[in-house]
Order: structure tokens, then C-alpha cells, then sequence
């Protein structure tokens, strides 16, 4: 079987020299091997995913000689892929609303829809054990929530789970030590988690290249393969970039873009090179 790799950037911002490298590697790896390389937008925050920032960035990666296979996967088109994993889920009961401060859940929920390349605090379990009749008075009285996954029972279904990343060989999944993870919310029927295992596995990507800072992100994402019955893909998590300072870049630290090194002259050729990829 060919390898099939993906690129999933969130358009929230312009693509920087971090972005290029992790568009280079997956697209390396998939022409290497004799394989597909796919572009997916990760635009389920529609409060600050903009159409503008997804045309940049397929300009961006065609003006550095990157092409994907296939068409582009927006994931704000495909909510109904979402919903009906939700719905397996919750179907097996393991899913319970929770009804923390407003404050903390909304500070979750933008979290949840991202990448979470800073471990969020793990939630402690508050809303757990509410009985039927107080999450539907609760919900009655209009209260808002999140949609979360009961860990511990999830795995208790599933018993120990591993996935293989081809630098570390052989990994237990701890989904555990993240806690109870938000899932979904009321009006918006997924967050990082459940939308990037339900992608990967409906596009068929065999190989999820991405940042070492999601590494343990992957013991979530390998329950939720187990419990909705998708194939576990291979891993590879790369070094990230960082400027001379030693920080990563970042689009909320405004770090360099391609199309500012476009602006001063930078041919794709000399990028490539910036980002570790010489031709």
C-alpha cells in the first residue's frame, strides 16, 4: 500500500517558514515513497478562519513547488461526518455534557478547536457524575455546555491501545493524563480532536506527519480510532523551527511569513533552503 500523507494548517493566519517545513516534510515523504500527498483546511473555528487566509495559503504552497493530490478537505463543509462519530459515541454512552463556568468552558472550547500544542489544564471530572435528570433540567434551563468523552471508560471498553511513530518504534497510548477532552460543544459539532480522526481516516492518510509538540495528542486520537473502529495510521513527529532565539515560530507571535520572504525577494528555491530542504 502507497503511503498517504497531509498537510492540515488552520486558516487563522499567513503560513510561515514553521508551516513550510511541516507542508515539506509530508510532501517529501509522500513523493518518496510513490504516494498521495493531501491539503485539508482546519477551519472548524469559523470565528477566526478566514477564506482569504485559505487562498494564501494554497498560493503560498504552489509558489514553493508543494502540490497536493485530490481536492482541498475544508472541514467547515463536512460538520455531518462529525456529528455521526459523535453520535457512535454517545450511543456507546460515552459522551456526558458538562456544565462548568462559563468562563472556563469558553476558554476550553476556543482551546478545543485548535491544535493543542500547549497541554490545557486536565479538567477534573466536575460534571461527571451528574445524574440524567440534572443534565437535562440543566440543558432545559439553557445553560451552556461542553460535549465531553469519559476517558477512563472509554479506555475500560477498549483496554490498552499502541501506535507506531516511525523515529520512537512502538508507543503505549495514555489518554488518561489528558482527562476528560471536549469533544464538541452546542453549536459547534466537533473540536480538534474528533475532527482530525474522523479526516484522517475517511481520506485514508497512512502517515500523519506533524510537530513533536502534538506528540502526546496522538494517545487521544488512537482511543477514538479504537472505539469508532478506524484503521491506526503510522506517525512521524518532526523537529519544529525556531528563530535564533531558540522559540518556535507561531502565528500569534507574528513570526515571518512566506509571503513577507516573498515581499523581500526570497525565491521558492532559497525558502526550501531556509526551511531545510535544499534542492
Amino acid at each position: 500500500m502507497s503511503v498517504v500523507t497531509r498537510f492540515a494548517p488552520s486558516p487563522t493566519g499567513y503560513l510561515h517558514l514553521g508551516h513550510a517545513y511541516a507542508a515539506l516534510v509530508a510532501f517529501s515523504l509522500a513523493r518518496e515513497r510513490g504516494g498521495r500527498f493531501l491539503l485539508r483546511m482546519e477551519d472548524i473555528d469559523r470565528g477566526r478562519c478566514r477564506v482569504e487566509f485559505a487562498d494564501a495559503i494554497e498560493h503560498d504552497l504552489s509558489w514553493l513547488g508543494i502540490a497536493w493530490d485530490g481536492s482541498v478537505r475544508r472541514q467547515s463543509a463536512h460538520f455531518d461526518d462529525y456529528r455521526a462519530a459523535l453520535a457512535r459515541l454517545e450511543a456507546m454512552e460515552l459522551i456526558y455534557p458538562c456544565f462548568c463556568t462559563r468562563a472556563a468552558i469558553k476558554a476550553e472550547l476556543d482551546a478545543a478547536a485548535a491544535a493543542p500544542h500547549d497541554a490545557p489544564p486536565v479538567y477534573p471530572g466536575t460534571c461527571r457524575n451528574l445524574s440524567d435528570d440534572e443534565r437535562r433540567a440543566r440543558i432545559a434551563q439553557g445553560l451552556s455546555y461542553a460535549l465531553r468523552l469519559d476517558v477512563a471508560k472509554a479506555q475500560a471498553n477498549t483496554g490498552p491501545l499502541f501506535w507506531e511513530d516511525e523515529v520512537k518504534g512502538s508507543v503505549e497510548a495514555a489518554p488518561t493524563r489528558h482527562g476528560d477532552i471536549v469533544l464538541a460543544r452546542k453549536d459547534t459539532p466537533t473540536s480538534y480532536h474528533l475532527a482530525v480522526t474522523v479526516d484522517d481516516a475517511l481520506q485514508g492518510v497512512t502517515l500523519v506527519t506533524r510537530g513533536e509538540d502534538l506528540f502526546t495528542a496522538t494517545d487521544i486520537h488512537r482511543l477514538l480510532q479504537a472505539l469508532l473502529g478506524y484503521p491506526a495510521p503510522r506517525y512521524r513527529h518532526h523537529k519544529l523551527l525556531t528563530d535564533a532565539s531558540g522559540k518556535r515560530f507561531a502565528k500569534r507571535d507574528q513570526a515571518i511569513t512566506l509571503r513577507g520572504l516573498r515581499a523581500i525577494g526570497k525565491t521558492p528555491a532559497k525558502v526550501r533552503a531556509m526551511a531545510g530542504f535544499a534542492d
